[in-house]
């Protein structure tokens, strides 16, 4: 079972089984349940203008296709030389980014079907997307990402601008591809780095902000945060940033090193020469509690190993 404790990917590797199978379904989901074209038809990969929009291109890539399920996978669940995880990934590259291509070629044919609605639904599936990385619990409340997308496809469907198209459009084509590509790109990296990532990532914590930076993604493609800046892009940086541990498990333990000190100092004061108090004899102990007429329990004579 999975070690990574991810939500998602503890459910699709009830389904599918080994480390790569599991990447592999992981990567590949926003195609098979429809969140990819989704975004494609809400404009996520364009800009108004319908020119390519790198960034938008990026936060697709990282949060869409990479993001916090993968970095599980890699990390947690791949086995194997990074070497040997490096050509798993891109074997899959292979056959993901063409898909992705393909899948935006034909997202104008679906768009001429739908009306503006449909971008509120696919801002609504990717909200449901952050909720259920968040939180396996909340998330076994929610329907399933492709449940929305048809109950979207149903209630924003609008026949009478209906033209049979497959759109051509390279730059549309090019951007599909540069976001698969960036997905790709970003699980190789990681598996790369893994003996430098493994121990010093907090998975739980890269999670949590990646549905964060989801849910802005879903704000954005609402047009419910009416910014140009690439909020989404962001708080996935910063989270980076706050999941990475630089010590890691290789440095000693502060309880054991607290523990360490706090013997010397107790051995240096048996001794009588680190505590900065001199040992008394036992006439000394006696003296000292004798010039203390007050009583009580702190004014007992003292032990001469004290």
């Amino acid at each position: 079972m999975s070690t990574s404790r991810h939500p998602i990917a503890l459910r699709i590797e009830r389904a599918v089984g080994g480390s790569t199978k599991l990447l592999a379904t992981v990567m590949a989901l926003p195609l098979i349940d429809g969140i990819f074209p989704a975004l494609v038809i809400a404009g996520a990969l364009t800009t108004p203008a319908g020119n390519a929009d790198p960034l938008g291109i990026a936060e697709t890539g990282l949060l869409i296709f990479g993001g916090s399920a993968t970095v599980a996978v890699v990390l947690a669940e791949m086995d194997g030389t990074p070497r040997e995880k490096a050509v798993s990934i891109l074997m899959l590259g292979a056959v993901l980014i063409p898909l992705a291509v393909a899948e935006a070629a034909l997202a104008q044919t679906i768009e001429s079907l739908l009306s503006p609605v449909f971008h509120r639904f696919a801002g609504l599936v990717i909200l449901a997307i952050a909720a259920k990385t968040a939180s396996a619990e909340v998330g076994e409340y929610l329907p399933r990402p492709g449940a929305i997308i048809a109950l979207g496809l149903v209630a924003s469907f609008d026949p009478a601008g209906f033209e049979f198209d497959v759109s051509l459009d390279p730059g549309l084509l090019a951007s599909a591809g540069a976001a698969a590509a960036v997905g790709v790109g970003f699980a190789l990296a990681v598996a790369l780095a893994g003996d430098r990532l493994r121990g010093h990532v907090d998975i739980d914590r890269f999670r949590f902000g990646s549905a964060l930076a989801l849910g802005m993604l879903a704000l954005t493609v609402t047009d419910l945060l009416a910014t140009s800046a690439p909020v989404a892009l962001g708080v996935l940086c910063v989270t980076a940033v706050f999941s990475y541990d630089p010590s890691g498990p290789d440095d000693p333990a502060p309880d054991a090193t607290d523990a360490g000190a706090d013997g010397a100092a107790t051995a240096a004061t048996a001794d009588g020469g680190a505590t900065g108090i001199d040992p008394v004899d036992g006439d000394g102990a006696e003296e000292v509690g004798g010039g203390n007429d007050d009583g009580g329990e702190a004014n007992a004579p003292r032990a001469p190993w004290l």
